[in-house]
């Protein structure tokens, strides 16, 4: 297949639909993955130092894998030029070190479903943060709109105003730490933009995971962390949300380098759709899942994320 024709083949609606499907079925599964990694390695909600550990050893294989897999499609090693070092070593402690020791935090104490919605904060994050601060763009009426859809979702599953001004129903270990993880990814996704300019976007994601993977797992060990392997399910699932990141970075970034943007972006809005569905799939969260206001708040996040990625 000629380079034209790959080009071709990844700008194919059925094949952008069917690829970005994939990633964010992917994407979903993280928050389910991770509460059955905890029952299947036996880590209790107050061992820190071993979910450190766990999230270090997922994303030590995650950046093995994006890197074999991207090297792979560009028929060649992937390696950082000296100069992008800095870039890697910032994206780590944002991307992985920081996003990931408040998500992996988080989702020993609140549900997946609630997770996956309150996670979703993070694309509107971004697009304030890059407005903001980086002056990316600008924050239009319809960004606005978007983004104030896209919270009223995440304040109704919050269970509304009420309960945040009384913060008895949240935790910050718990519905905070989402919180956290989301502003981790909105600023890392603002700098992955900028850095991109200098560095292949595969490399970045691949070496900061490698990188990170490699800092949570030796600040979970010296905390006295550790991880037994009691069945192969801990293994399978080990490998399996390694390739999460892996398969869902590297395709996305496949389907963003022959595709406008806006049209691979506005598929963004079924990553909490997943999220939810497999969190009431695998863990049994029905309940929650397809309640009135469980599917008001996620048909309000996902509205929000479509509205924000929504051309003129």
């Amino acid at each position: 297949m000629s380079k034209s024709e790959k080009s071709g083949f990844w700008s194919l609606l059925p094949v952008t639909f069917a690829t970005a499907l994939f990633c964010c079925v992917l994407w979903g599964s993280a928050s389910p993955a991770i509460k059955i990694a905890y029952e299947l390695f036996r880590i209790p909600p107050d061992d820190t130092a071993s979910r450190i550990t766990l999230a270090g050893a997922r994303f030590l294989i995650a950046g093995v894998m994006t890197i074999v897999f991207g090297s792979f499609l560009a028929r060649k090693v992937l390696m950082p030029r000296r100069e992008s070092v800095k870039y890697i070593a910032l994206l780590s402690l944002l991307q992985t070190v920081g996003q990931y020791f408040f998500f992996f935090m988080s989702l020993a104490y609140i549900s997946g479903v609630r997770g996956s919605i309150v996670n979703a904060s993070g694309n509107f994050l971004a697009i304030i943060i890059a407005a903001l601060i980086f002056r990316y763009e600008k924050l239009t009426l319809r960004k606005v709109t978007g983004c104030v859809v896209g919270f009223s979702g995440i304040i109704m599953i919050l269970g509304g105003v009420r309960a945040l001004l009384d913060g008895g129903a949240l935790t910050f270990r718990g519905e905070g730490a989402m919180l956290m993880a989301a502003l981790f990814y909105a600023f890392s996704s603002c700098f992955i933009k900028k850095f991109s300019k200098h560095e292949n976007p595969v490399i970045l994601s691949g070496y900061q995971f490698l990188l990170g993977g490699v800092i949570l797992f030796v600040i979970g060990l010296v905390m006295g962390g550790r991880l037994e392997f009691y069945s192969p399910s801990c293994a399978y699932n080990l490998i399996y949300m390694g390739f999460i990141s892996a398969g869902a970075y590297t395709l996305w970034g496949v389907l963003l380098k022959h595709n406008p943007v806006s049209r691979v972006s506005i598929f963004g809005f079924m990553n909490p759709v997943m999220g939810v569905l497999l969190s009431a799939l695998f863990l049994g969260e029905n309940q929650e899942a397809f309640s009135i206001s469980g599917l008001i708040a996620l048909l309000l996040v996902a509205l929000g994320i479509i509205i924000v990625n929504t051309g003129k």
